[in-house]
């Protein structure tokens, strides 16, 4: 078995554990971040996800190193794609023109500037990247982790040894390997008296998984799949909550749950340059193709693309019939192997119906012409590299965010909750997906946040940090910090926090505690670019 040793050790090489890494690197820490898969970026690469962001996010509202990662995407294209002039001259470019994000773009482009971004510490000798690599074990010395054990893809073992040791996995899976104390699933109602939590808690009721896929259209051609195995079953479901079948362009409204009928015109002619993505004023959810495009055609000069390249992360592909997550005495590794198959099988039958028997405006039926993009994903079938995973195991914090700290309902349109311990900021709807415990949508109105330091310290002091999903929110709660920017201001955080506690000989509880410390550590945010509060913002 092979041993290393670091000062900082990053599991999980999602935007979190990319930001970890970087704000670590840059103060001088020498660092090793593992992934999974081979893809480094999560949700926004190997997950195949457009940025879910707050509508702010050109001016304010993320951290000056996840601008850095925006307009390094906004300059790809602009340096490599034909682009038309307006659309390369446009200052808020949005590549896809998809209706979700201000920027929809391609996963492979993220890829690339997320390599760029850790490219200089690679090249320093500052950062390590073990790509396919995945946790196996934790070793420990009481509350601390001594080490850590991985596992590559040809199941040959390596140990790495740390001071600090941050969990950026998208399971949180380091929480139980290291017996740190730990929720899954959803807190009774009487917990934290949050309103929309179930009034018994139930720690296998979690957000749907999904895998996205990404396709093009090309008229007159016939890229129809082999029959999905589990087509039958997929084709007949229809869940209690919703108007009809799953595999239906009728789902429920999340915000209302009424049923709305979606539409689906592959390739529109209508200009790119005129969509305006803003969730706040319009979802845009219920055009399915330009919901979450992310290569508009007609945004290149013409002949450039004889497709736009959609990607396909709709109510009709998310999974909830088990959970995807192991959880001890009560879901099993098989269950979550079964969960995935049955995932991806539920993705290629959404496909696999499109191409053959999806109505058509015209009257008729299926899109054969649909064409699966293993290309854009980086796959054999065309779906992403790996689930996208709304909801992990998250630790027992020194603060636990609950509904009250967030609900607009609850604190009106002027109540964000000012932090002392402030460690960054976010903004975006409380959204959870249907879940595991038979919930349809919950999706409450938000008003924006601040992170507090406390949600990322475990109770019990300890050197494990979580830097992505899994720090102190609640099954409510998380449903508004698991998106992009949040888990980027997350792990950038914790990454600052570890190389802090280090560089002063202290502990990351005791920089909350004593307040000379915690001004330090804040004014380290501060001149690194890590916004800690919001202005006087409106219209959320």
């Amino acid at each position: 078995m092979t041993e290393t040793s670091t000062e900082i050790l990053v599991v999980g090489g999602g935007l979190g554990g990319v930001a970890a890494a970087l704000a670590a690197a840059d103060s001088g820490r020498r660092v090793v971040l593992t992934e999974e898969t081979d893809w480094i970026g999560g949700q926004l690469t190997a997950q195949a996800v457009p940025p879910d962001e707050n509508p702010w996010i050109e001016r304010f509202g993320s951290t000056a190193s996840y601008r850095r990662l925006r307009e390094g995407i906004r300059d790809h294209y602009r340096r490599a794609y034909p682009l038309r002039a307006e659309a390369a001259s446009s200052l808020t470019l949005n590549p896809g023109a998809g209706r979700v994000s201000k920027l929809c773009h391609e996963p492979r482009v993220a890829l690339a500037v997320l390599e760029e971004m850790v490219g200089p510490h690679r090249a320093a000798g500052r950062l390590t990247v073990l790509l396919r690599h995945r946790p196996v074990a934790a070793h420990t010395d009481g509350d601390r982790v001594s080490a850590v054990e991985l596992e590559d893809e040809r199941g040959r073992r390596r140990t790495v040894s740390a001071a600090y040791v941050l969990d950026a996995t998208e399971n949180g899976d380091l929480l139980p390997m290291a017996g740190l104390d730990h929720v899954t699933g959803a807190e009774a109602r009487s917990e934290h008296g949050e309103p929309h939590a179930p009034e018994v808690a139930d720690p296998t009721n979690l957000q749907g998984i999904t895998y996205c896929f990404a396709m093009s259209h090309h008229q007159g051609e016939d890229h129809t799949i082999e029959r999905p195995a589990m087509y039958d079953f997929w084709r007949s479901y229809t869940p209690e909550f919703w108007p009809g079948p799953l595999l239906g362009f009728s789902a429920p409204d999340p915000r209302t749950l009424e049923p709305v009928a979606r539409t689906f015109v592959p390739n529109p002619d209508t200009d790119p340059l005129a969509v305006a993505a803003d969730q706040s004023a319009d979802a845009g959810d219920k055009e399915l193709w330009g919901f979450r495009r992310i290569l508009a055609r007609r945004m290149h000069l013409p002949g450039a693309f004889d497709s736009d390249i959609t990607l396909a992360n709709w109510p009709l592909n998310d999974y909830w019939l088990k959970p995807a997550l192991e959880i001890e005495g009560l879901v099993d590794a098989r269950t979550v192997r079964e969960a995935h198959e049955e995932a991806r099988q539920l993705s290629l039958s959404v496909l696999y119906w499109l191409q053959t028997e999806a109505p058509r405006a015209d009257g008729g039926t299926g899109f054969p012409g649909l064409k699966p993009r293993p290309d854009v994903t980086g796959t054999e079938t065309g779906l992403a590299k790996a689930a996208y995973v709304r909801e992990s195991r998250r630790i027992r914090a020194v603060t636990t965010v609950t509904e009250h700290d967030v609900s607009l309902d609850l604190l009106g349109p002027h109540g964000i909750v000012r932090r002392h311990d402030s460690v960054g900021v976010g903004s975006y709807r409380i959204d959870l997906h249907p879940s595991t415990g038979g919930d349809n949508y919950v999706d409450v109105a938000s008003v924006p946040f601040e992170i507090p330091l406390g949600a990322l310290l475990p109770e019990r002091e300890t050197n494990l940090l979580p830097a992505a999903k899994n720090v102190g929110t609640t099954h409510i709660t998380n449903g508004c910090f698991r998106l992009h920017p949040v888990e980027w201001n997350i792990g950038e955080a914790a990454g600052r926090l570890a190389a802090f506690a280090l560089e002063h000989g202290t502990t990351p509880h005791a920089v909350r505690a004593k307040d000379e410390l915690l001004e330090a550590f804040t004014a380290v945010l501060d001149r690194t670019g890590v916004e800690r509060r919001w202005p006087d913002v409106r219209g959320y």
